[in-house]
C-alpha cells in the first residue's frame, strides 16, 4: 500500500521485495521517477499493530499503480480528455484484465502440483491461453504495448509475473515446456524478453532470494493440501 502526503510527492510505500504484487508499485514509481520512502513488511509473520493502524491513501497493487500513473502523467498511461486517449487506456485495461483473469494464476497452480503429469498438463493449458488471449494483443508492440517506445502500465502490471515465470523455468521450478511454448509465440516472446532488460523491473529483483523464498512457499502450500 502507499501513502502520499502534501502537494509535493512524498510517497511511503509499504512493501516486500519478494512480493510480485508489491513489485508492480515499484515498477510504476521507478518509471515515474518519483522519490519515495519504503517500509519493508515481513510477510511471514503477523502484522505489527502500528501497521494495522496506518490509514493509507490507497491499497491493492493495481489500484496503487493506476493511481500513481493518473496522478503523475507520463508515458505509462495516456491522460484522459480525448477519444484517442480513452481508447488507449481501455486497451491497456483490457490487456491487464485478460492477463490477470485468464493467465495470471497458472504459474502458482503449476508450481504447487505434486504430479509432474499435472504440471505438464497445466503448462500446456497456460501456453495455449497465452497464445489465444495474449499474443494477438501484442501484434503492434514496438517494442512495448500498443506501439509505444516506452514501458506502459500494461507491462508494469504484468512484468513481476513474467520475470518470475522466466526465472522459475530456468531454475526448474516450472516445466521447461512453458518456455518452449512461449518462445514459439512471435509477439509475446519478443515483448516478454524486454521485461528483464528494464531497470524499473530489475532494480529490486533478487532472483536467488526470490526463487528460494518461493520454493519454500510452494512446499508449504503442497504440505497444507496434503494435511
Amino acid at each position: 500500500m502507499v501513502a502520499v502526503n502534501g502537494n509535493t510527492p512524498k510517497i511511503t510505500l509499504y512493501t516486500n521485495h519478494g512480493c510480485p504484487y508489491a513489485h508492480r508499485a515499484h515498477i510504476t514509481i521507478k518509471e515515474l521517477g518519483l522519490p519515495y520512502e519504503e517500509v519493508i513488511i515481513h510477510l511471514s509473520k503477523p502484522r505489527d499493530p502500528w501497521y494495522l493502524d496506518i490509514n493509507p491513501i490507497i491499497t491493492e497493487s493495481i489500484i496503487v499503480s493506476q493511481f500513481l500513473a493518473d496522478a503523475y502523467p507520463s508515458h505509462l498511461l495516456p491522460p484522459t480528455g480525448s477519444e484517442e486517449s480513452a481508447l488507449k487506456r481501455a486497451r491497456i485495461k483490457f490487456f491487464t484484465d485478460t492477463w490477470n483473469t485468464k493467465v495470471g494464476s497458472y504459474w502458482f497452480k503449476i508450481a504447487t502440483q505434486n504430479s509432474e503429469e499435472e504440471k505438464e498438463k497445466l503448462a500446456k493449458e497456460m501456453v495455449s491461453v497465452v497464445e489465444k488471449e495474449i499474443d494477438p494483443l501484442l501484434k503492434d508492440a514496438a517494442p512495448f504495448f500498443g506501439g509505444s517506445s516506452k514501458l506502459t502500465l500494461a507491462k508494469a502490471i504484468t512484468a513481476p509475473f513474467i520475470i518470475r515465470i522466466i526465472a522459475f523455468v530456468k531454475r526448474a521450478v516450472l516445466p521447461k515446456s512453458i518456455a518452449d511454448g512461449l518462445n514459439g509465440l512471435p509477439n509475446f516472446s519478443k515483448w516478454a524478453a524486454g521485461v528483464v532488460k528494464q531497470d524499473s523491473v530489475t532494480y529490486i529483483w533478487d532472483e536467488d532470494r526470490i526463487v528460494e523464498q518461493s520454493v519454500k512457499k510452494f512446499a508449504q502450500v503442497k504440505a497444507q493440501a496434503k494435511a
